[in-house]
C-alpha cells in the first residue's frame, strides 16, 4: 500500500470563472475524506446552506474570508453576514491560519468581501459527494450561458445542499487601489 503525495500546484484541476479547485486526495486515491484545494475569487460568496449527511473543515491558507458556521436565531433568505446565534455567536472575517469545523446539520456559508483572491483547504466528509458535486457544477458554471438555477438545484437536492441564501459572485468592478499602486498604476 502506498500513499499519496504531491508536489505544490499539482491535482486534478476544476477551473472556471467562479470556480478554481484542485482536487488532493479523493475517493479514487482510497481516501474516506475529500481533500481540495480552492481558491475563492473577490466577489464569491457560496450562500449559507447545510448538509443532512456530511461534515467539512476549512482552512484559510491566503487571504480573508467571512465565515459562519452556526445556527442563527433567524434565518434570512436573502443573506446571512448578519446573522447572529442564541450563543451570540456571529460571522467572523478570517485570515490565514484560522479554520472552521462543519458538522452535520449545520448551517454554514464563506464568502470573499475583499479584493483580492482568497485560498483555502477544504475537507469533506464522506468521499466522494462533494467531488462529483464540485465535477457537475463545474460544467454548469464552464456552460457560460450564465447560471442555470433548475440545474443548481437540481444538483444541490442530489448532493444533500441545502441552500438556505443564494450562491452570488459579484466580483469587483476594478482593480482595487492597493493592487493599482502595487502595479505601479
Amino acid at each position: 500500500m502506498s500513499g499519496l503525495i504531491l508536489p505544490p500546484g499539482q491535482g486534478r484541476r476544476l477551473t472556471t470563472p467562479t470556480q478554481d479547485v484542485t482536487f488532493k486526495a479523493t475517493e479514487s486515491d482510497g481516501s474516506a475524506i475529500s481533500i481540495f484545494e480552492v481558491v475563492v475569487p473577490p466577489g464569491f460568496d457560496v450562500g449559507a446552506h447545510s448538509h443532512h449527511h456530511a461534515q467539512e473543515f476549512f482552512y484559510v491558507l491566503e487571504g480573508e474570508l467571512d465565515l459562519l458556521a452556526f445556527e442563527p436565531v433567524k434565518r434570512t433568505e436573502e443573506g446571512w453576514q448578519d446573522w447572529e446565534s442564541a450563543d451570540g455567536d456571529r460571522v467572523v472575517h478570517a485570515g490565514p491560519g484560522s479554520s472552521m469545523f462543519v458538522p452535520s446539520g449545520t448551517p454554514h456559508a464563506f464568502r470573499n468581501s475583499t479584493d483580492e483572491p482568497a485560498r483555502m483547504l477544504f475537507q469533506s466528509f464522506p468521499s466522494p459527494d462533494h467531488e462529483l458535486y464540485f465535477e457537475e457544477i463545474t460544467k454548469i458554471f464552464a456552460a457560460g450561458a450564465g447560471l442555470d438555477p433548475e440545474a443548481v438545484e437540481e444538483l444541490r437536492i442530489r448532493y444533500d445542499v441545502s441552500q438556505i441564501t443564494p450562491l452570488r459572485y459579484d466580483p469587483p468592478a476594478q482593480v482595487s487601489a492597493g493592487t493599482a499602486a502595487r502595479n505601479g498604476a
